[in-house]
């Protein structure tokens, strides 16, 4: 089997002269840089490492600051000005396709009560938790992904929700 890889964040920019670089999620991704993790450099250099492990990294959804190994001066830094991180998507947390907006897009949403309810449109970011906006027979549903409401995301078929009374038509 093929390994996946995800692009997680972007290197906006060098920072100091230890080789630190300021990085941004992608794609409406929380930040999911973390200590230990190996990270592949896109587009890659001619020559040297292709991967690099994040030896640390602090901040949040506006910026990290991130010491990658290898990169250790304000050089190697400015070299990665522009490139995108990629992770395998093993090392992720679990729980991340929740909240991956480029996987969730136009998948289909299946309510255990109500049956279907359509696709999700759009995913919303908020500061307790992410709300998807589903489209389809029901209307336009915000769903809360908490635990209570969604598990899971399976690879195939519909995302199987539990929605609460009251959320859709006043108590259906």
């Amino acid at each position: 089997m093929h390994t996946r890889y995800r692009a997680i964040a972007r290197v906006t920019k060098a920072h100091g002269r230890r080789g630190e670089v300021v990085t941004v999620p992608v794609h409406g991704l929380p930040p999911l840089l973390r200590d230990g993790l190996e990270v592949y450099v896109v587009p890659p250099a001619l020559k040297g490492p292709r991967s690099r492990v994040v030896r640390s990294a602090r901040g949040d959804e506006a910026g990290m600051l991130a010491s990658l190994s290898g990169v250790d001066d304000l050089d190697a830094a400015e070299r990665l000005v522009g490139r995108t991180l990629l992770a395998r998507w093993d090392d992720l947390p679990h729980g991340f396709e929740l909240h991956d907006p480029d996987a969730l897009v136009g998948k289909a949403v299946k309510d255990s009560r109500l049956g279907d309810l359509g696709s999700i449109t759009e995913v919303m970011r908020g500061p307790a938790n992410d709300v998807w906006v589903v489209d389809g027979p029901q209307g336009e549903v915000l769903l809360p992904v908490i635990d209570e409401v969604v598990s899971s995301v399976p690879a195939a078929g519909p995302i199987q929700v539990s929605v609460p009374e009251g959320l859709i038509g006043g108590g259906r």
